[in-house]
């Protein structure tokens, strides 16, 4: 007998060998797996069967999603393509119009003159407009733009003689904002409304001595003695800044006469009105600033006699206001003013 067979002890799927020393066929079975192993099994076809339906949940979700995405760039498209809010509504019947003179008034700004007078003319050219409001609320900017807009006022004033204009003051209506709002017939305000601020600011920085701190010198070139002109890594030359006092007082006359012609004697003798301060609503009414203290419905109702309000005004398009709220036109618009020293009415 050999060792394989003398010292072979049976193994759980071996059957031992009956009295002759063979397994009989009869009695020989499967081979049983144990318990733990079936439960092993069990898990694992639980734990497949449970990927399949998170695949299945996530193709689903996949998919809404994708069809969500499709949607929102077509509706994106669409408004990009056919803007809705640029067209004024369908009037019937006699209305006052509006057009809204808001933020700062520059050619890039949403008050330019572009915008304002494309607006004003389109009012003052329905024939069902009644009047036009001119509702302001803005510090003031380029007094080119509000020059610009003042003029085409009075032309149009002219053009439609039995169409009057009134300016209303919400928050603040200063500097070139109160030199457009000069070109109305009348002026109302709220009795805290912030008025006036009849000047001109023009301002910069001066590096000289800061450079002059920290070692750097100034290579500038020029063709034309006055081509630097208020450079300011350069310091000051009396002669250029005496000649842009000169530029901003002219600047300042021109808002002075343009107010006058506005307001008349309506306007009280008092020489502080042209110093550059602002007032309040009840104190511009007392200088003459203003005619009356009143919102832009009670002048619609009360002053104009047509209640109903249409607004002319020009509105930014859809895609422009999402970047905007995403915060890049306020970055852009902060570089270009600390980078730029602008000539502003003030």
């Amino acid at each position: 007998m050999s060792e394989w067979d003398s010292g072979k002890t049976p193994g759980w799927g071996d059957e031992p060998a009956g009295a002759g020393g063979r397994a009989s066929g009869a009695s020989r079975r499967k081979p049983a797996l144990p318990p733990e192993t079936d439960r092993d099994w069990r898990l694992i076809e639980k734990l497949v069967m449970s990927l399949q339906a998170e695949q299945r949940r996530s193709r689903r979700w996949g998919i809404f999603f994708k069809l969500l995405t499709f949607v929102y760039l077509f509706a994106l498209l669409f408004i990009i393509r056919f803007p809705m809010g640029d067209g004024l509504e369908s009037v019937t019947g006699e209305h006052t119009a509006l057009v809204d003179v808001a933020g700062p008034i520059g050619a890039d700004e949403l008050a330019s003159a572009d915008n304002l007078v494309a607006a004003i003319r389109a009012a003052f050219e329905d024939s069902e407009s009644k009047a036009v409001i001119l509702r302001i609320n803005s510090p003031g900017g380029s007094p080119v733009q509000a020059g610009y807009v003042y003029d085409e006022i009075l032309r149009l004033r002219e053009e439609h003689p039995d169409k009057k204009v009134y300016a209303v003051i919400s928050d603040i209506g200063a500097s070139g904002a109160y030199y457009i709002a000069a070109a109305a017939d009348q002026i109302y305000a709220n009795r805290a409304s912030l008025v006036g601020s009849i000047g001109v600011i023009a301002g910069g920085f001066g590096f000289a001595d800061l450079m002059d701190k920290v070692g750097v010198e100034r290579r500038l070139y020029t063709a034309g003695e006055n081509k630097a002109f208020l450079d300011p890594f350069s310091p000051e030359k009396p002669d250029q800044v005496a000649f842009w006092q000169s530029v901003l007082e002219n600047t300042h006359q021109q808002f002075i006469a343009a107010v006058k012609r506005g307001r008349g004697d309506r306007l009280a003798e008092d020489e502080r009105l042209f110093s550059g301060l602002v007032w309040s609503g009840e104190q511009a009414l007392e200088l003459g600033l203003i005619d009356g203290l009143g919102s832009a419905s009670y002048v619609a109702r009360d002053v104009v006699g047509a209640e109903k309000l249409v607004d002319y005004s020009h509105r930014k398009s859809p895609l422009q206001d999402l970047v905007d709220q995403l915060g890049v036109a306020f970055g852009e618009g902060a570089v270009s003013r600390l980078l730029e020293a602008r000539l502003a009415l003030h």
